[in-house]
């Protein structure tokens, strides 16, 4: 079996990864999309969206397909993604789409979807199956997503070089004294909105792999409400010993947004809270992304450790579909 470390060390390999579409006779163009996923499956659109924020992108957690009014849903593409094929969520987005005649395509590595696509000769891409769960496969996520939306320049750029430039090792060092300083603390995500998607990356990997509660929120809007709540004197003001605050720092947010976000660790640190930035740099926008996400893997795995967790057991989750 591969652990989980090997995995994030061949992370950069995954973005080698060619996607293609099959059945792409059948396969529709737009310039308006609709990514339906659940979980990790969905995660790769809310950091594509980081990159391209003009991108009429609207990422759909939910069964069926959004409200909107029909007409007007004709001009979306919809992209059911989901890595293991069975999510019940996304299959029913599918069976949405092909009601409503909507032009559609399926990612997925293998399950119900994949073989409704192949049966009926649908357009989709076949992402490489791993050992493990969808957020350790954002690479073919990421690379599969961008083939599907058009964005053949940005694919080729990573596929071509960027991924050169990330150093496995000093992630590594980065997530290790991360992890050391998380112990025994629930984690907050802080970031900007355009950055959101990298700091949701970051939360589900501490829910799923580290099986530890963890939060995510973005400035301007936490500093209007959130941040309130650890000014409380409850629990008898020891908040500050339960919770850190992991702030990514991005060079080209709005001076606006750096200025907040500058104000916001003030604060927390006034109140005796730990805070622990994260500086998102590197030569492009897709660089800093792919290397937070790096940043956050090696992070959980070394909490995972320390807390003695599996990191691909999702016990919990498993029951409750077994509920349903």
């Amino acid at each position: 079996m591969i652990m989980l470390e090997d995995i994030v060390k061949n992370f950069s390999k995954q973005f080698e990864y060619e996607p293609f579409i099959e059945n792409a006779g059948n396969f529709q163009k737009r310039n308006r999309f609709i990514v339906c996923g659940m979980g990790g499956s969905n995660l790769a659109a809310g950091i594509i969206k980081s990159w391209k924020p003009k991108l009429d992108l609207i990422i759909h957690r939910d069964y069926g397909l959004p409200e909107i009014d029909e007409t007007q849903l004709k001009n979306y593409l919809v992209i059911a993604s989901s890595y293991s094929g069975n999510t019940e969520e996304t299959n029913s987005a599918l069976q949405e789409a092909r009601v409503h005649g909507l032009p559609f395509i399926v990612i997925a590595a293998s399950g119900k979807l994949l073989e409704i696509a192949q049966e009926k000769k649908m357009p989709y891409i076949q992402i490489p199956k791993i050992d493990g769960n969808p957020r350790f496969a954002i690479g073919y996520s990421i690379n599969a997503t961008l083939k599907a939306l058009g964005e053949e320049m940005i694919l080729n750029k990573i596929i071509n070089s960027e991924t050169r430039l990330l150093d496995v090792d000093d992630y590594e060092r980065i997530g290790r004294e991360l992890a050391e300083k998380l112990q025994n603390r629930i984690p907050l995500i802080y970031s900007s909105g355009i950055n959101a998607g990298l700091a949701r990356y970051w939360k589900i990997n501490f829910n799923e792999t580290v099986k530890l509660p963890a939060f995510y929120n973005f400035v301007p809007e936490l500093n209007h409400n959130e941040m309130a709540g650890f000014d409380s004197k409850i629990f008898d003001g020891k908040l500050n010993q339960k919770f850190s605050f992991i702030f990514l720092n991005d060079p080209d947010d709005k001076p606006q947004i750096q200025k907040r976000i500058t104000a916001t660790k003030k604060i927390f640190e006034d109140r005796g809270f730990m805070v622990l930035p994260i500086d998102l740099t590197g030569p492009s926008l897709w660089h800093k992304s792919l290397a937070g996400i790096l940043t956050a893997m090696w992070t959980s795995h070394f909490l995972a450790k320390y807390y003695g967790i599996d990191p691909k057991d999702i016990l919990m989750i498993e029951d409750f579909k077994k509920n349903l």
